[in-house]
């Protein structure tokens, strides 16, 4: 992959990859700091779920352009969002704009990985494949490592704003790089790979649109007096709805197998990163942490994701896919525990540091044998419709409890203690984590064995999504 052939495409793509996945993860570092100097305590939660459902949106988009026109198009306009998007964060004067600017930048970065996969098929023979798509995994978590702290960093250094400001450069100078490598990847040659299933992309995309609104819908609702609860609820609702028809059948009720395997990667994003939103909030409110060293608490968690993906991987066979996904499981909620006892007891912030490790170790344990086990329960012509949905259930899963989480902590605001908000989210977290820990045991069909073989153990494409 570094030959003369694909070098430049090869580092400019991973650059991008890796710049999305450090504003996906810088931001949880920086958003405290945010939010307390523009007054927005009240949209905190949506300015991380609205990049989760508008990047839905861009998927689908992404996905129906570049079937009928090339990877090109999609390229140049989701850098473009993406780019835009950090523009208008960077230079938000208000709460409002910076949300407004995250919604774009959702939409971009979401578009983004789904082109830059098609420029993957487009450009580099099939053999590599695997390599390039473990590069781009790798690129999704080294900035789970040295995002959250150098964030901080650059808060403390030149403030909030460079965060974003600094990355629309770096942006700029990867996207150079993979351009020698679109000449040849024209509409013409788009067609002779396209065509099937796109009869149903319209559709799609009125189901992803109508989802990820509902998801705005339900952010906002806390705002609204008096009816806003009912609001929400109606608003969880329609999500629910709108996200049937992107997910295999009987997904929303557990049936085991690969339906169970796509709830359970929607679980546990939800029960994870809304737990890991209000985590540096809870060290900058309650222990007067800097950013820096908020973020650098994230970065533990990180560590263990990496390394109990690293372990998985080497145990193989020994690990059976199901007692891995039930170890993830019940990690992530013992240490979600963990936080609710710090919040509600004010227990030493050591303890959720060294529990979000656990938890970081229990998501390492578990999303590559989600994916692993996807790609074994699919047919080779659903391989690419079922890793959609794998990472659909990924971002909406945490974008609908992000917004509950952002409606629960402004409810449990009003109780005489601060500890209220924080063991509001993290007690509604753990109930999450639990579902998930209580169904694991689903997601391998009856009698059925799965081989951890090479070839089965293939990265999902979809893996890079959300490594930490």
């Amino acid at each position: 992959m570094l030959s003369r052939a694909f070098l430049w495409v090869t580092i400019g793509s991973c650059a991008l990859a890796f710049l999305a996945a450090f504003e996906n993860v810088a931001v949880t570092a920086v958003m405290p700091t945010v939010s307390t100097e523009l007054d927005g305590a009240g949209l905190y939660a949506i300015a991380f779920a609205g990049p989760f459902a508008t990047g839905v949106i861009g998927m689908v988009v992404c996905g129906m352009w570049a079937d009928r026109r090339g990877p090109t198009g999609p390229l140049y306009a989701s850098v473009a969002l993406f780019s835009a998007g950090l523009l208008l964060c960077g230079l938000a004067g208000s709460m409002e704009v910076l949300v407004a600017g995250r919604l774009v930048q959702g939409l971009g970065s979401g578009a983004m990985m789904v082109a830059l996969y098609v420029v993957v098929a487009r450009v580099y023979p099939e053999e590599l494949h695997p390599k390039i798509f473990a590069w781009f995994a790798a690129a999704w978590i080294v900035p789970a490592l040295v995002g959250p702290v150098t964030a901080g960093a650059v808060t403390d250094l030149l403030g909030w704003r460079w965060v974003f400001l600094g990355v629309v450069v770096l942006a700029a100078l990867a996207m150079l790089m993979v351009v020698p490598a679109l000449g040849g990847l024209g509409p013409e040659k788009a067609k002779e790979h396209g065509g099937e299933g796109s009869g149903r992309s319209p559709a799609l995309l009125v189901w992803a649109s109508l989802a990820a609104l509902a998801v705005l819908v339900l952010n906002l609702a806390g705002e609204v007096p008096r009816v806003g609860w009912a609001l929400a609820l109606a608003a969880a609702a329609v999500a629910l709805l709108a996200v049937r028809p992107l997910l295999p059948a009987g997904t929303l009720v557990s049936r085991r197998g690969l339906p169970s395997i796509i709830l359970m990667r929607g679980l546990g994003a939800a029960a994870f990163f809304a737990a890991d939103v209000y985590l540096p909030y809870l060290f900058t409110d309650r222990y007067g942490f800097s950013p820096t060293l908020a973020g650098l608490t994230l970065t533990f968690g990180g560590l263990a994701w990496s390394a109990a993906s690293a372990l998985q991987g080497r145990l193989g066979e020994r690990l059976p896919h199901a007692l891995a996904v039930r170890i993830g499981t019940a990690l992530v909620f013992a240490a979600i525990l963990s936080a609710l006892a710090t919040a509600a007891l004010g227990l030493h912030p050591a303890v959720p540091v060294v529990g979000w490790m656990v938890g970081g170790a229990g998501m390492g344990f578990m999303y590559p044998r989600l994916s692993t086990l996807t790609l074994s329960l699919s047919a080779p012509e659903s391989r690419g419709a079922n890793s959609s949905a794998l990472a659909i259930s990924d971002s909406l899963g945490a974008a609908l409890s992000l917004a509950l989480a952002g409606l629960v902590f402004t409810a449990f605001s009003a109780l005489p203690t601060s500890t209220g908000s924080f063991s509001g989210v993290f007690a509604f977290s753990a109930a999450i984590a639990l579902a998930a820990a209580l169904l694991a045991h689903r997601v391998v069909p009856k009698d059925h064995q799965i081989s951890t073989t090479p070839h089965n153990r293939k990265r999902c494409p979809h893996e890079s999504h959300r490594p930490a």
